[in-house]
Formats: C-alpha cells, sequence, structure tokens
C-alpha cells in the first residue's frame, strides 16, 4: 500500500509499505477514505513535537472496515467507521482506576507518532479502538470527531458551565471545534487568532449561525473587559497570554502540545486573582462515543477546506505553514488515498 512515513530530516515521504493484516484475533483493518491533518502533525513536521522516524503518520482517520480478526464481533467488512487513536493498556494502576488516558503502558502505542497511523491505504487497530458511524453522517463530519473528543476534554477540564465566556486562544481547527463545542455548551466564545487568512475562515464558519454567540477577535481586541471565566490555550505555548485573558477565579487550560514552549508566571498574581492553571492531558477514551454523539448536533465538516491525496503530500503541509516561509492557506486539511 502507499503511505507517509517520517524521515530522519523531519520530513515525510510517500512509499510502498506492507499491508497490515488482521492478524490478531481482536484486529480490524480499516480502509482509510481520509484522514486528518493534526496540529500534532505539524508540531512534528517544525520540530516541536517528538515522533518515531520511520513510523507512518496519521490519526484523525474514517473510512471502511476491510477485514477483521477472529475474535471481533462489533464490526464487519464494510461498517463505517471512525478511529480512536488513544490507545491504551487496560491492566497498567491508571488504566485500572479507570484513568485510560494516563495509561502507563505509552510506548509503541502512539498512533501515527510511534505505532504505524492513518496516512496511508490501511490503519489496523484492536476492536475497542474502532466506532460504528451513526447513519447518515458523512465522513466530512465524521474526520472531526477526534478532535472533537479533544475539545471535549479540555472544556470539561475547565468546567465550563452555561452562561460564562469561554476564551479560545488559537483559531486553527481544533480551536474551531473548541469554540462549536463550547457555544453548545451554552457559553458566550471569543475566538482569538491572530493570522488575518485564518480569521476570515473562522469568521465565515460562524457567520452560518447567526446568533453572535461566537466571534473572532485578534490578539489586540480582546478587551480585558471581556475575559474569559475559562481560557484554553489550543496552541500550547501561549500560556502567559491566556493568564491575561482570564476573568477573576478563571480556570486556564493548556491544551496544544509544544515540548519546546516554556512560561514565566506570577504566583503573586495566581493567587491574588484565584486563578488556576489546568493540564487534561490525552482524552479518556470514554470520551469518543461521547464526542460521536455529539458530532451528530455540530457542523463539523464546515472546518474542512482542502482536501489532497497523498502523492500531493508537500502541498498540504505547505497549506498549514508547515513548510519553512508558508503562511497558512487552510483550515482543516484532509489527505485522501488515491
Amino acid at each position: 500500500m502507499k503511505a507517509l512515513i517520517l524521515n530522519e530530516r523531519r520530513t515525510v515521504s510517500l512509499v510502498d509499505h506492507p499491508k497490515p493484516e488482521a492478524s490478531a484475533p481482536t484486529d480490524v483493518v480499516v480502509r482509510v477514505v481520509q484522514t486528518g491533518i493534526c496540529g500534532t502533525d505539524r508540531s512534528v513536521l517544525v520540530g516541536k513535537f517528538p515522533a518515531e522516524p520511520g513510523v507512518v503518520m496519521g490519526h484523525e482517520a474514517v473510512g471502511f472496515v476491510d477485514a477483521v480478526g477472529s475474535a471481533v464481533t462489533a464490526h464487519k467488512p464494510g461498517d463505517r467507521v471512525v478511529i480512536n487513536p488513544t490507545l491504551y493498556c487496560g491492566s497498567c494502576p491508571s488504566c485500572l482506576r479507570g484513568h485510560w488516558d494516563f495509561c502507563a503502558n505509552k510506548a509503541g502505542t502512539e498512533v501515527g507518532l510511534d505505532l504505524d497511523g492513518a496516512f496511508a491505504e490501511f490503519i489496523r487497530l484492536p476492536e475497542r479502538f474502532v466506532h460504528t458511524l451513526p447513519e447518515g453522517m458523512d465522513f466530512d463530519r465524521a474526520v472531526g470527531v477526534e478532535p472533537l473528543a479533544c475539545a471535549l476534554n479540555n472544556i470539561e477540564a475547565g468546567r465550563l458551565e452555561a452562561g460564562e465566556t469561554a476564551v479560545i486562544v488559537g483559531g486553527g481547527p481544533v480551536g474551531v471545534v473548541c469554540a462549536m463545542a463550547a457555544r453548545h455548551h451554552g457559553a458566550r466564545v471569543l475566538l482569538i487568532e491572530p493570522d488575518p487568512y485564518r480569521q476570515e475562515l473562522c469568521r465565515k464558519v460562524f457567520a452560518q449561525d447567526g446568533d453572535g454567540r461566537v466571534t473572532v477577535h485578534t490578539p489586540d481586541e480582546a478587551e480585558p473587559a471581556r475575559r474569559g471565566d475559562v481560557v484554553i490555550d489550543t496552541v500550547g505555548s501561549l500560556l502567559e497570554q491566556s493568564l491575561g485573558y482570564a476573568a477573576a477565579r478563571g480556570r486556564v487550560v493548556i491544551m496544544g502540545y509544544n515540548s519546546k514552549a516554556t512560561a514565566t508566571v506570577r504566583p503573586l498574581e495566581i493567587l491574588q486573582r484565584g486563578l488556576q492553571i489546568i493540564g487534561a492531558g490525552d482524552y479518556n477514551s470514554q470520551l469518543f462515543p461521547k464526542a460521536i454523539e455529539l458530532a451528530r448536533w455540530l457542523p463539523l465538516e464546515r472546518l474542512v477546506t482542502h482536501r489532497f491525496p497523498l502523492e500531493r503530500h508537500e502541498e498540504a503541509f505547505a497549506a498549514l505553514a508547515a513548510s519553512p516561509g508558508t503562511p497558512y492557506s487552510a483550515l482543516k486539511v484532509v489527505l485522501v488515498p488515491e
């Protein structure tokens, strides 16, 4: 099969790669229809997040079941499915306490980072990480389910309530999904994005709703009087700015993954303003079915602005400013095996 693998130089190459087989009883092999490029994928290529050279990248995948192992009962060939790439062992102390997102046996199970992922024609995963799509949900909406699970995890960690104000820092795809989910929770949402192109894309996404509960701002336009009860840093490197956007007794959630990010905070300010800084970690896989259900009501397909075949992967990543000197020219990009 064709697959995009990570090179030592932090670039990807399209190669012929062995097709995965349902070799274990619980294996499910999925024929990939499309895979979203995640901010984490971009972070790997620009040096902000680690991954194992030689791995097939990609994890936001939807497709059809191609083959199943002898013990699989929940799926059959031809089923339309979405992949949950946040694996867990189920037997370590954290998993036994239900904290699957803090599984102690993550090494070798990070889909698209150190376990072969979905920028390929086929992907193999254990049955419990493959979920049937609701009838009538198209693949463009379904490809947003995994980012939605991430958003729900951070919104729940921030304990966002109806009537509160949420400030979402970063207007990339996951920021937009966070804004959609926060709006669904009954919050007023300020989405902050410095890039003019992405600002316009974000405004188009929410202009279709017409209720004004999500507004898009530049960092300079974020007025101090309009601070958030919950602030979510979807970029992962803007903690200091995010604290400035928080209201008294606000909760600031660090969401974006950036292994090189550092921040300087003033403990006295946190104390006097009653602020909380929250790290939610990966989502617990118990959230994934909830994200599938919520996706019935959210127009996640609006995120998809570009699609490319695997052969045009350089253009796809360039649209997300993953190449030196290139600006953003897309919101959500999906790669399609052809």
